[in-house]
């Protein structure tokens, strides 16, 4: 584990421990440390508000923590990239009941769910195509709040039929 996955199980740790379990409570610390109301964090802001916290960074791992999170490469932290950075990682069990229920969708098996795929099933007039990747990251946040891999497998299981 590097500074930057350490620091990060320091922070949801912290955030768990004062009450900000959901992603309520995480919004509302994201917004305590966002001083300039930008709804972004640079890394000055993301320093600050976790030294509050008693992780103190220095700046280089400020900034380390902040290009790490930072998946749109504007330089700061938008609410979504801090959400998606604290989620906690999935177990093998759940990402195996999710890769088989995109392999149900994914009919002609290419790795992407088309239109195609799914045509009678559902409309993909906003979203034409979806990969694993983007499907894994989407139940990786229906997962955060689902509290054991039994109940997560029985969602996932009834929904998708598999």
């Amino acid at each position: 584990m590097d500074a930057v996955d350490a620091t990060m199980e320091k922070l949801r740790a912290q955030c768990l421990s004062r009450g900000a379990s959901g992603i309520q409570g995480l919004a509302r610390f994201f917004r305590r440390m966002d001083r300039d109301r930008s709804r972004s964090l640079d890394a000055g802001e993301l320093q600050r508000g976790l030294a509050e916290l008693g992780l103190v960074l220095d700046t280089a791992e400020a900034q380390g923590v902040c290009r790490r999170w930072d998946r749109d490469s504007s330089g700061t932290l938008d609410l979504e990239e801090f959400l998606r950075a604290l989620r906690p990682p999935m177990s093998q069990v759940r990402e195996a009941v999710i890769t088989a229920a995109f392999a149900k969708l994914d009919r002609s098996g290419d790795g992407v769910v088309t239109v195609d795929d799914l045509r009678g099933v559902y409309s993909g007039r906003a979203h034409p195509r979806v990969t694993l990747a983007e499907f894994q990251d989407y139940y990786s946040g229906v997962s955060a709040s689902v509290d054991t891999d039994e109940e997560f497998v029985a969602m996932m299981t009834s929904a998708w039929r598999l």
